[in-house]
C-alpha cells in the first residue's frame, strides 16, 4: 500500500513538472486546469513547498508549479527570481539608485545617451555635447529574501563640448557599484513589496571620465511597490542617501524616485517616472561649477549645497513573459536647475531567471 502511495505521489510530481514546462513563460493566468495558488493539485497532495507553489503562485502572477520550482534541487547555486510578481516591470529612471524591490536573478544590459546643457551652473560655463554609456547590471538571489546587486559599471564614451571636454571629461571606464538588498515585506495577495539595502561604489573607474573620485561612496536605500487594478497598474517608489567616504572631495545627496505604469496589452506597458535630487552637502575642494554630475559622472565640484533637481521621463516596455523585458525611456528636467542634464534616452533589456 505504501509503495502504491509513493508511486501516486511521484506521478503527481511528474505531472506538476510537465505542466510547469508547458506553462512557463506565459504572461498571465494559471495552469491549464485553472488551479490557483495552493489549491493546485500539486500543493494539495504534496504541500506548498514541494513544487515551489508557495514561492511562485499568487492571485495575479500564478504559473501553476513552475519549472524553476521543480528544478530548484538541481540548481542550488542559482536561485530563480521571485515570479509571484511577474506582472511588475522594473523602473528605468536613475537606474543606478532606483532599485526594483523584488528578489531577482537577472542580467540587464543598458544603453544611455545623455545630452548636456549648452551651459553649466550659475557661471554659465560652456558645455554641450553628450556622453554615451554601455553598461551591464546583474542581480543574483542568494536566498528567498536576500540578493546581491551590481548596479553601476560599463564604459563611458565622451562626446562632450566646451569646458567639459577640455578639462573634465574623456572616454573611459565607469566606477563599479555593488551591494546587498533584503526583501522586508512580500505579500503576494495584495501585491505589496518593501525592500532595503546598500551599495558601495568602488573607485576603480577612469579618472579622465570623472570616476575614481575619493574613496568611493555608500548608497543606503529603501524601495517598495504596490499592485493596482488587479495587476493592470503598479507604483514603485524608492528613497536613498548617498554618503561619500571622503566628504571633502564628493557631495552628499538624497534622492526620491517614483514610477507608475499601466498595462496597454498583455505584453506592452506604458510608464512615467520622476526623480528628485537634493544636495545636502558639497565638496570642500574642487572647481566651483555649481553642478555635480548626477548618477553618471562625479565632478567633485563645490557650490552645489542646497540644489534641487527634478527630472521626469515617459517610456514603454515590452514584456512577453516573466523571463524577458525590454524598454525605452525619454528623460528631461522639470526644474530650472538642470545640473548636467538637458535630456536623456535610456534603453534596457532584462534577461531574468
Amino acid at each position: 500500500m505504501n509503495c502504491v502511495w509513493k508511486a501516486s505521489a511521484l506521478a503527481v510530481i511528474m505531472g506538476c513538472c510537465l505542466t510547469s514546462f508547458a506553462t512557463a513563460g506565459q504572461s498571465s493566468g494559471c495552469d491549464p486546469l485553472g488551479l490557483v495558488g495552493c489549491d493546485d493539485v500539486c500543493c494539495d497532495e504534496l504541500g506548498c513547498d514541494d513544487c515551489g507553489c508557495d514561492s511562485f503562485c499568487d492571485s495575479v502572477a500564478c504559473r501553476g508549479c513552475k519549472a524553476a520550482g521543480c528544478l530548484a534541487s538541481l540548481k542550488r547555486h542559482l536561485r530563480p527570481s521571485d515570479h509571484c510578481f511577474d506582472d511588475f516591470i522594473s523602473p528605468m529612471i536613475d537606474f543606478v539608485h532606483f532599485e526594483d524591490p523584488r528578489n531577482l536573478t537577472e542580467l540587464r544590459p543598458i544603453f544611455v545617451t545623455h545630452q548636456f546643457p549648452a551651459t553649466l551652473g550659475p557661471g554659465n560655463i560652456p558645455a554641450g555635447g553628450s556622453v554615451q554609456l554601455f553598461a551591464l547590471q546583474f542581480r543574483v538571489a542568494l536566498t528567498e529574501r536576500l540578493s546581491l546587486i551590481a548596479v553601476k559599471d560599463g564604459y563611458i564614451l565622451d562626446n562632450s563640448e566646451g569646458t567639459l571636454d577640455t578639462l573634465l571629461l574623456d572616454s573611459g571606464w565607469a566606477d563599479v557599484s555593488a551591494g546587498l538588498k533584503y526583501n522586508l515585506i512580500r505579500d503576494t495577495q495584495s501585491g505589496t513589496l518593501l525592500s532595503g539595502g546598500f551599495t558601495y561604489e568602488i573607485p576603480m573607474g577612469s579618472k579622465q571620465s570623472s570616476q575614481a573620485v575619493g574613496d568611493g561612496e555608500f548608497h543606503f536605500f529603501a524601495t517598495g511597490g504596490q499592485r493596482l487594478l488587479g495587476g493592470n497598474a503598479h507604483i514603485l517608489s524608492s528613497f536613498g542617501w548617498q554618503l561619500p567616504v571622503d566628504q571633502s572631495v564628493q557631495s552628499t545627496t538624497v534622492h526620491w524616485n517614483n514610477h507608475f505604469d499601466v498595462k496597454l496589452t498583455d505584453r506592452v506597458y506604458l510608464f512615467t517616472e520622476n526623480s528628485w535630487w537634493h544636495w545636502v552637502d558639497e565638496a570642500e575642494t574642487g572647481l566651483a561649477l555649481g553642478v555635480s554630475g548626477q548618477d553618471l559622472i562625479n565632478l567633485g565640484a563645490t557650490d552645489v549645497e542646497g540644489n534641487d533637481l527634478v527630472t521626469h521621463n515617459v517610456g514603454m516596455k515590452f514584456k512577453p513573459n516573466g523571463n524577458f523585458e525590454a524598454g525605452v525611456a525619454y528623460e528631461f528636467p522639470l526644474t530650472a536647475f538642470k545640473d548636467v542634464l538637458e535630456d536623456r534616452v535610456t534603453v534596457d533589456m532584462i534577461f531574468r531567471y
